[in-house]
């Protein structure tokens, strides 16, 4: 017999219109009655109090009125009690109206009816159910309805009240719950009413007159709504043995529910506890004594599942997850990223089989998504989607490159660390794995997981990770999905190592997985949990499997054995019983008994082993993506495989949908009832379940970004594991999708794209751009699911620290100039190196970081919901107007894409979020009778969204777009519109201030009144550039001041915010700061520019006294009655003076300014500032012309703030450059710009103590720009307007912002930090020169031309045809040349030997002895001074006569050089013990014969000749060290090398592969080029080898055009050298540049190019850049790269051009750094290096710039004939630094080396008159001496005249008085 039961269900109504708080909307019933008819009889209840025969709907309604003359007595108190047991709480009584009051009338009730219902109710009442009773159900009585009918519809509720006041009185005692009508749609057809609206009419009347008279007389439940419904009641029946009919009713409510009301819709709220009472009364009917046989977990969850509907199994729960729910992502180490041979990584099986073309299209894992590099990027994308956990897997071979913990990677340890260090500070936790698949291929070549020794390795490999990362890391997971590892690894050979053995290989490589695991566990829980409290677990896949045929036991039985054989596989050894599931076993053995060879060999575990194994988890992992319908296989086969051991097959539903990839299909409810399973078969409640990888893939062509699949696929998905924990109680903790990024998805490569986050892999830079289901499960994270409603207001945010709104100081009018000029007189006299040297410091604590943006650039909806027309939407529809004719009508849609622009925010870390508030969408008329409320939703979304996120927002008012409404009564002309701007900020401030805290007025008012009303060329496009602005920024000032003092006066109290309006200002820098009219001109150039708006609100409520002075002066000039600029009246004054909290200001780049006397006609504001302005050609550029970079200019700007406005609270509203291109993700000029721009602020900061509170950057993201339209791209964030989705993606200056941010400013990287110590014992400290550059005398004594004599003679050769025919004249001063040394206090002193000046003719036919003897006697007073002498055999300058001949180009040099070293050898080489043979080898062969930079000039034959002359050098270096070697080694006793210049190179890009390659290709081909034949191999490298052979391939050449070394060659060059001598000056960014295949050249086979970072200070060289980092860099590369080699350094220094400065501190500042990397890599690196040369001794030829550029520590006079040498400061410096070894620390107290010299030479040295004076002061002393001595002589002269002629005088007049006398 079928049970049949109804249900009524209560939905109480969350929507606040109905006014129901949110207590009681969580109030919920299951309800169960009326017993239908057959009930009735069976429980004896037949006896109705009802006239047999009783006519019409009576007698249809009977079975819904079950009462009798004593309830009591019969069964129904037991049925009651069971219903309460099974957890009904109330029962559903329907009164019988016709019955109650048969004859209509409340005076004449029928008693009998009356008793028998109150004994009902009671009865109720004492089996604990709360009685529900309906007035009145379906027809109304028939007396009734002819009482009604004819008569107004309130006949009928006078009726129906009278009845219910009635039932209350008389049953109101026993009810709980009262319902005036059911089943509506009978009761209104049987009103007597032929119009449906009276019926309705009539039936609410009666309703409403009810509800009112019960809450008036007789309830006490006041606290409820009064409105006239507390509940809505929904009446459905159902079978009790098929919940199914429940489920489809109920669905098809929600369904109508939500098509007649959506906002109903969106707020129901159900919760209904049903499950238990369905199946327990069920149970209970159908055999109320039967025992059910054991059955399985499976059968089980089956059959709980089965019988459903699709409405019933796809309805959409409404819920959330519980409290602490964790939310991630994943990734696998293989799959993303990349860096595959990087920092000495192994190779893994996954590289092998990829390399092996068995991948589509023969893709490989090589770089993937270049994660290794992309730590930042892939934490920005996780800041963004803000999950609790990020799963990632660690490689193997990245730690262990060979698979053992005998070589370990430390760059791969380092790359894991930072990558979680980075993760815990975004609070994201790490899930880490330890084996995701990628096996170091060298333990697959010992067997792999089939190998046993493996255990011990991967436990050694999980032991080095616990104590490595175990302090941090918390979520273990040993294997993920150990599945496919076995069955497609090891079974088919779908995946690497790509073994097809199922029936032997898959079992054993399982079995050996799961003791691995099982050690792995132990060995945290032995040694690590209780310290590290960790959990440790591993995730096993699954699909879930459904039988084919539901009917057929065998299918059901085969779908259990396939869950068994997939997932008991390992999931029962660990979570049951530590062994293999019996069906496993089972079946196994049934396959080999049937089959006479054995098809699967399954290993059987000791006892031992299986209580190893038993209960090692601490969480079950899971991976579920799809489910599969099972059938039991009729005719197996004995042939090996899955299927056939397992005698199951496989298939799908054709309705369920596809994806991407042929094994997924979306079956979410798969996932459900797979959760269940895993509940009742290994977990329970114990072992709680994390959902460790579900998603699905798309395909790589189409829409990638709007992803809807699979959005609805994890829609659907989440929501049925929602389900499994809230209806199913399985305890589940953790979802985590797949996968953040689209990665290398094994077999097919890049083909699938599962991630959250497209990739794009034709693109190097890998950029990384969210999908819609990102923003979609960001929405889930941050809702916690799906809950049935959203609260509507946040609370209010912790904003960052706010200056106290207090009164400005009163500060007198401005003089003229200012004294702000003390900013130009402290800054404008700065060097370049004082000026330009990079600061390093942090911000404070409460220092406010964040972006910019405007509603018309990015929001788009120009016309949506009600917005109205701005004056920029009119301007932008007519053509011409704009670039392109863009348009802000889309823009970014910002508009529609909130939550993607929160993402960012978030992602960037961002403090705060500058935006405007769009006037006409607020205000479509601009005035307050048009409010467009779905505009001030938009905004009041986007704020609360701000909020929640911890993000403040700092809202302008006005950013330029004007309501069109407005401009048409005359816009800021106006000033109607100070009255309209107060009330729209009025309103703003009511409706958003409880949640905005700073507010900016008027966004750049000098651009809206200049601009807009002066140039016209903005919108209103007013072109009257004399008057109008001036009047526009009077009326923008007082309503600015209006709207200060309405938020002053009513909001300020309570609110708590500030205020103030944002300024544009350029700095203005004089022309020539020494001019006092320049000066005065870049004062009042601010003032007409800041001081015009700032000036009245800062300081005394009205204009700069130099505009008023000027515009008046003018006027008057040209004959106007008034001045042009208004007048504030003093009450005006008063009320603007001081209308500011804050300083803000937008910020971009700097002008040089001059003055300029201007026409008079035609009036303009311009011209009034009689100024002119200019750019200088070497700042920077961007997209928009006078948008230069001049970083510097920020720093005065900020201090002339300070000086001028008092120092008030500083924020930076705006700042950033445009790039003008459509794609700039790798914006390293954006990155410079915010590096050097921020570096500025930071200095006036911490150095100048300017009041800098915050930064923000523009902008968010590329936008509208204006005029412009979208080709200037200043954004942080790409958009892509060509695609209607508008997505954005990260640029890599929004990862660099980001990092600002997170070290709130620029901390000194520690690497960089100086390093105290000295260098080892017997270190060698040198300076170096070479012949050609100061020995001069280039005819004398014989000596024969070089290839640089006839170079310097060619005309346009040498800058100003400067030659070394004299150079420094060192042929001639050997004495003062050692001289300098001996003050320098060097150990070896450096030079070269000119090959012509000892053979004239390059050949030993004739030497030149008196050559010879120059270099003896220079090696003798070396000597003699104790200074050893290092002898560079060749440094560039070639006989000419040789060079006649071919020159390095003609093999036959080899031989003249090797002639050329043994003369040396025979006749310098008893004295000198270290030898050179080739100084920079690289600039010969390149300059010399490629670029034709240097001499001999050769540049005809770039792609061949360098080649061909570096083969040459090579080879003649090799011979030279051979003949020394074998001749003079042993008697000699010296060191012979080589020496190599190197730049180091770093990446431009440091995260971008492509970039690193770029680097080695770089190194390779500038060092590598000579280093790798001579220190490693004897041939060149395989970088150059490749490229150049493909490179000439591709040219149509038939071999490559480097030439090869025979074997014989190569045994002869390797290893020709004693140390490795390297030049060193600097460093460059490199990055790939493909040349066209048609180029023949060094470059094109390189395919490099190179730039430099702007923070590096310049030189007098441009391609030298001061880059102290870049020499320990290279320093440990070559000891890396050769095998440390002892290194000798022969080159390093810095030059400078202009007027000489002994005060060379950028000289001192270089050599102090750069030897102090060189001690870091020698203390801390452990690189063998052994001497230091510095370059140079003194000024002199520098090759083709001539004596321009300058390196000498002593500066040669050139002027003088005689050649003068005077030390510079540098000189003294780089000697104390020789005599203390090093560098002292100074906190070890006063060191001896640092004590000033008694004596000496040096610039400070010199004792003049008995001062110590420089060489320099001492010279001018002299000067100054010889001129009083002059004067006091020529004094001396004319006293002596003037005494002798009064002498003769006095004599006289004496004679005549002696006469008188």
């Amino acid at each position: 017999m079928e049970l049949v039961c109804r249900i009524v269900v209560f939905f109480m109504l969350a929507c606040p219109s109905f006014g129901i708080d949110e207590e009681l909307a969580q109030i919920s019933v299951a309800i169960a009655g009326p017993l239908p008819r057959e009930s009735v009889h069976s429980l004896q209840l037949q006896n109705h109090i009802l006239p047999k025969g009783a006519p019409g709907p009576a007698a249809a309604e009977t079975r819904d009125y079950p009462c009798q003359q004593d309830p009591a007595t019969s069964e129904l108190p037991q049925y009651f009690s069971h219903l309460r047991e099974v957890g009904v709480t109330h029962y559903k009584i329907f009164l019988p109206w016709e019955r109650i009051l048969p004859k209509g009338d409340a005076r004449k009730p029928d008693e009998a009816q009356v008793q028998c219902y109150q004994q009902l109710l009671e009865t109720l009442v004492a089996a604990n159910l709360r009685p529900v009773v309906v007035l009145h159900h379906k027809h109304i009585p028939g007396n009734v309805a002819a009482q009604a009918a004819g008569n107004k519809t309130n006949a009928f509720a006078d009726l129906f009240v009278d009845y219910a006041e009635f039932s209350f009185n008389v049953f109101g005692g026993l009810v709980d719950v009262w319902l005036t009508f059911s089943d509506l749609p009978e009761v209104l057809e049987s009103l007597p009413y032929d119009e449906p609206q009276l019926r309705v009419q009539a039936l609410a009347a009666a309703h409403d007159r009810a509800y009112s008279v019960y809450h008036e007389k007789y309830s006490l439940a006041e606290y409820l709504t009064k409105k006239k419904k507390n509940f809505l009641s929904l009446n459905l029946q159902y079978s009790c043995g098929n919940e199914t009919d429940f489920y489809m009713q109920m669905s098809e409510f929600q369904v109508t529910l939500c098509t007649v009301s959506v906002a109903l819709a969106s707020t129901l709220e159900i919760v209904i506890p049903f499950f238990s009472v369905f199946s327990k009364a069920s149970a209970l009917q159908e055999n109320p004594d039967a025992v059910l046989a054991p059955r399985s977990s499976y059968q089980t969850v089956w059959e709980m599942f089965a019988s459903q509907s699709e409405l019933e199994r796809d309805y959409f729960l409404q819920d959330v997850f519980p409290s602490g729910f964790l939310w991630g992502t994943s990734t696998g180490a293989f799959n993303i990223e990349g860096a595959w041979a990087e920092d000495g990584k192994g190779e893994s099986i996954w590289d092998r089989f990829g390399h092996e073309g068995r991948v589509y299209m023969n893709q490989t894992a090589d770089v993937a998504c270049d994660s290794y590099y992309k730590t930042s990027y892939d934490v920005y994308l996780l800041r963004g989607l803000h999950p609790q956990l990020y799963k990632f897997s660690i490689s193997w071979p990245r730690i262990f490159p060979a698979g053992t913990n005998e070589t370990i990677s430390s760059k791969g340890v380092d790359y894991y660390s930072q990558l979680i260090d980075r993760l815990l500070e975004a609070n994201i936790e790490p899930m880490v794995t330890l084996f995701h698949w990628d096996l170091p291929q060298a333990l697959q070549v010992l067997g792999g997981w089939q190998n046993d020794s493996i255990i011990d390795a991967f436990v050694n490999y999980a032991d080095f990770c616990f104590s490595t990362f175990g302090d941090r890391v918390k979520f273990w997971i040993t294997f993920h999905e150990p599945w496919v590892i076995s069955y497609a690894g090891y079974g088919t050979g779908e995946h690497p190592p790509g073994i097809a053995d199922p029936g032997v290989a898959s079992y054993k490589v399982a079995h050996t997985i799961l003791k691995a695991h099982a050690d792995v566990w132990h060995l945290y829980n032995d040694r690590y949990r209780s310290q590290q409290q960790g959990k440790v677990g591993l995730v096993l896949n699954s699909d879930w499997a459904e039988p084919k045929t539901p009917t057929s036991s065998e299918d059901v039985r085969a779908s259990e054995r396939y869950l068994q054989f997939m997932l008991g596989w390992f999931a029962h050894p660990i979570f049951v019983n530590g062994d293999y599931p019996d069906v496993l076993k089972a079946q196994i053995q049934q396959v080999n008994q049937q089959c006479s060879t054995t098809v699967a060999q399954l290993p059987v575990f000791t006892e031992e082993e299986k209580a190893w194994v038993k209960g090692t988890a601490d969480f079950f992992g899971l991976s579920h993506y799809t489910s599969r319908l099972v059938s039991a296989v009729t005719n197996g086969t004995c042939a090996p495989g899955y299927e056939s051991i397992g005698n199951f097959s496989l298939h799908v539903d054709p309705a369920w949908p596809k994806t991407a990839s042929a094994w997924i299909h979306v079956v979410p409810w798969g996932l459900r009832r797979l959760l269940k399973f895993v509940s009742q078969e290994y977990t329970g409640t114990k072992i709680p379940i994390y959902i460790a990888g579900n998603g699905m893939p798309t395909e790589a062509v189409g829409d990638r970004i709007n992803d809807t699949l699979r959005v609805d696929y994890f829609c659907r998905y989440i929501n049925e594991a929602l389900k499994a924990v809230k209806l199913d109680t399985v305890d589940v903790q953790s979802y985590i999708a797949r996968s953040l990024v689209d990665g290398f998805e094994g077999p097919v490569g890049y083909s699938l794209k599962f991630g959250l986050h497209h990739v794009n892999f034709e693109d190097s830079n890998r950029p990384r751009t969210p999908k819609a289901s990102a923003y979609f499960y960001a929405s889930v994270i941050e809702k916690n699911g799906f809950p049935p409603q959203v609260s509507n207001r946040l609370p209010a945010p912790v904003v960052f620290d706010l200056p106290m709104p207090s009164k400005l100081p009163d500060l007198p009018a401005s003089e003229v100039p200012s004294k702000s000029k003390v900013v130009w007189q402290k800054f404008s006299s700065q060097t370049d190196f004082e000026r330009d040297t990079y600061f390093y410091g942090t911000f404070p604590e409460d220092f406010t970081w964040g972006v910019s943006s405007s509603a018309y650039q990015i929001e788009g909806g120009w016309d949506a919901d009600g917005k109205g027309p701005s004056i920029w939407d009119n301007f932008t529809h007519v053509p011409g107007n704009v670039i392109n004719n863009d348009t802000g009508d889309i823009a970014c849609d910002s508009y529609n894409k909130l939550e993607e622009d929160i993402y960012l925010l978030r992602a960037l870390g961002i403090k705060n979020y500058r935006f405007s508030l769009s006037w006409p969408r607020i205000f479509p008329t601009g005035r307050n009778d048009s409010i467009n409320r779905h505009g001030v939703d938009y905004y009041n979304r986007l704020i609360d969204a701000l909020v929640a996120n911890n993000i403040t927002p700092i809202v302008t008012l006005y950013h330029w777009d004007l309501p069109q409404a407005l401009q048409d009564i005359g816009g800021w002309e106006s000033s109607a519109l100070i009255e309209l701007f107060d009330s729209f900020a009025d309103f703003c401030f009511q409706t958003f201030g409880d949640r905005v805290k700073f507010w900016i007025t008027f966004n750049e008012p000098q651009v809206i009144a200049w601009v807009g009303y002066g140039l016209g060329e903005f919108p209103p496009n007013v072109k009257d550039p004399g008057s109008t602005p001036y009047k526009v920024g009077h009326i923008l000032l007082k309503a600015h001041a209006r709207v200060y003092h309405t938020y002053d006066d009513k909001y300020r109290a309570s609110q708590g915010g500030v205020i103030s309006l944002c300024p544009n200002i350029d700095w203005a820098e004089p022309k020539t700061p020494s001019d006092p009219r320049d000066l005065e001109a870049a004062d009042r150039y601010l003032q007409f520019l800041v001081g015009w708006f700032i000036h009245p609100i800062f300081k005394n409520g009205d204009y700069p006294e130099v505009m008023k002075w000027k515009v008046g002066n003018r006027s008057e000039l040209q004959n106007l009655p008034s001045s042009r600029l208004p007048v504030f009246t003093a009450e005006e004054r008063d009320y603007i003076r001081g209308t500011a909290d804050v300083f803000c200001f937008n910020t971009y780049t700097s002008r040089f300014v001059t003055h300029t006397t201007t026409r008079l006609k035609p009036f303009s504001y311009e011209y009034d500032q009689e100024v002119s302005t200019s750019i200088d050609s070497s700042w920077p550029s961007s997209a928009l012309s006078g948008h230069q970079a001049v970083a510097w200019g920020l720093r005065r700007l900020l201090n002339w703030i300070k000086e001028e406005y008092g120092n008030p609270p500083i924020y930076i509203i705006e700042n950033g450059v445009g790039i003008k291109t459509s794609s700039d993700v790798d914006d390293h000029t954006r990155i410079l710009y915010h590096k050097t721009y921020i570096d500025e602020a930071l200095k006036a900061y911490k150095l100048d103590g300017v009041n800098l509170r915050g930064y923000n950057a523009w902008s968010l993201m590329d936008n509208f720009e204006w005029l412009n339209g979208y080709d200037p791209r200043f954004g942080l964030h790409q958009v892509d307007f060509d695609d209607p989705n508008r997505p954005r993606t990260p640029k890599r200056s929004a990862v660099y912002y980001a990092e600002i941010i997170r070290n709130n400013g620029i901390p000194l990287p520690k690497e960089d930090e100086f390093l105290y110590g000295e260098f080892p014992k017997n270190f060698w400290w040198s300076v170096a020169t070479a012949a050609y550059q100061i020995e001069g005398a280039w005819r004398a004594d014989g000596k024969g031309l070089s290839i640089w004599d006839q170079f310097s003679h060619t005309p346009l050769k040498i800058s100003n045809d400067d030659n070394g025919d004299v150079a420094c004249d060192s042929y001639h001063k050997i004495e003062e040349d050692v001289e300098m040394l001996k003050n320098l206090k060097v150990s070896h002193y450096r030079f070269s030997i000119s090959w012509s000046r000892v053979l004239p003719d390059g050949t030993t036919r004739y030497v030149n002895e008196a050559g010879l003897n120059y270099y003896e006697r220079l090696i003798d007073a070396l000597l003699a001074a104790n200074i050893m002498p290092q002898v560079t055999i060749y440094h560039w300058d070639l006989p000419q006569a040789l060079q006649n001949v071919g020159g390095w180009e003609n093999d036959t040099i080899v031989q003249r050089f090797k002639e050329y070293a043994e003369l040396l050898f025979q006749r310098l080489g008893d004295k000198v013990k270290f030898w050179i043979t080739l100084n920079e080898p690289y600039n010969t062969a390149y300059l010399g014969y490629g670029f034709g930079t240097a001499a001999p000039g050769i540049s005809v034959r770039p792609g061949r000749a360098p080649y061909i002359v570096g083969h040459n050098l090579i080879k003649a270096h090799a011979e030279a060290w051979h003949l020394y070697n074998e001749t003079y080694r042993a008697k000699q006793g010296g060191l012979i090398s080589i020496t190599i210049n190197s730049d180091w190179a770093e990446p431009r890009n440091p995260h971008k592969q492509e970039d690193w390659d770029a680097a080695r290709r770089y190194l390779q081909f500038l060092i590598g080029w000579f280093a790798h034949p001579i220190f490693k191999n004897g041939d060149y490298n395989e970088v150059m080898k490749t490229r150049i052979r493909e490179r000439s391939l591709a040219q149509g050449l038939k071999q490559s055009r480097l030439p090869e070394f025979t074997e014989s060659e190569k045994q002869r060059i390797k290893g020709t050298y004693d140390y490795f001598g390297l030049n060193h000056y600097t460093t460059v960014l490199a990055y790939n540049f493909n040349y066209s295949t048609g180029i023949l050249s060094y470059d094109s086979d390189r395919g490099v190019a190179s730039v430099t970072d702007r923070t590096w200070l310049n030189s007098g060289s441009f391609w030298l850049k001061v880059t102290p980092f870049g020499f320990r860099k290279l320093l440990r590369w070559i000891k890396e790269e050769y095998g440390n080699p002892p290194i000798y350094v022969t080159e390093n220094g810095v030059s400078e051009r202009g007027d000489t400065d002994f005060n060379d501190t950028w000289r001192i500042h270089y050599h102090r750094n750069y030897i102090n990397e060189a001690l870091k890599a020698v203390v801390l690196d452990g690189v063998d290096l052994r001497g230091y040369t510095a370059w140079t001794l003194m000024d002199n030829f520098e090759w083709a710039v001539g004596f321009d550029e300058r390196f000498g520590f002593y500066h040669v006079n050139y002027t003088d004939p005689s050649l003068p040498r005077l030390p510079k400061a540098s000189a003294r410096y780089y000697s104390q630094i020789i005599s203390c070894n090093g560098f002292p620390d100074p906190a070890a107290g006063p060191h001896p080396c640092l004590e000033p010299e008694p004596e000496g030479g040096l610039a400070d040295s010199v004792r003049f008159l008995g001062l110590d004076l420089t060489s320099q002061s001492a010279e001018i002393a002299l000067y100054v001496l010889f001129a009083l001595c002059g004067i006091g002589a020529l004094g001396l002269a004319l006293l002596a005249y003037k005494y002798g002629t009064l002498s003769k005088k006095s004599r006289k007049q004496s004679h005549m008085e002696l006469s008188k006398m």
